[in-house]
């Protein structure tokens, strides 16, 4: 297994897989309900065997080369993660995603992760375009997107039913050259 290091704070990010299923639910107990505020992710993994299952998903996907799931840990706690919720390959799109227990909010953990994931997307992979989609209530997720240079495309209003609420939804995007062109001007 591999750990890519996300600075000096002892945050890594790493591979999450089914056999780390106990530990992926424990991290969603902690933060379910904050978790949960906007995304169904966190009442995808009820119970171990949910939990199991969420992580084969995404070992499928990844088998597959359709998405990916990573998690964030930090001084050795599973404290949130990143994912490719969507990754093709063929038309160099995809999707990047995330969530956080409320432990590890305000540290800048998720961008510093998407960052990692982006490169990787774009330079290893050869992806075009990177999406970021955000419920528009969702600041933080709003922020990152901003953080990380993304382009506001548009607002699909009312786009998500979730726990019997019309969300509207942001998306957010950034295309490999415009990547590589902010990736030269901050040196990161």
């Amino acid at each position: 297994m591999f750990a890519i290091s996300l600075g000096d704070d002892g945050a890594e990010l790493r591979p999450l897989e089914p056999w780390q299923a106990e530990e992926f639910l424990a991290h969603m107990d902690r933060g379910r309900e904050f978790i949960g505020e906007y995304i169904a992710f966190a009442a995808a993994a009820a119970d171990l065997e949910s939990a199991r299952a969420l992580l084969q998903s995404y070992a499928d996907k990844q088998a597959a080369d359709a998405g990916r799931i990573y998690g964030i840990w930090l001084d050795g706690t599973l404290v949130g993660g990143v994912l490719f919720r969507i990754f093709e390959p063929a038309s160099g799109n995809c999707e990047a995603g995330c969530w956080l227990e409320p432990s590890a909010a305000g540290r800048g953990l998720v961008t510093r992760a998407v960052r990692v994931l982006i490169d990787w997307a774009v330079e290893q992979r050869g992806m075009h375009r990177v999406e970021w989609v955000a419920a528009s209530a969702n600041t933080a997720s709003i922020n990152v997107a901003k953080r990380l240079g993304m382009t506001r495309e548009g607002v699909l209003r009312e786009n998500y039913l979730y726990r019997g609420v019309r969300h509207d939804m942001e998306v957010w995007s950034v295309l490999a050259p415009e990547w590589r062109e902010l990736r030269s001007q901050t040196g990161r």
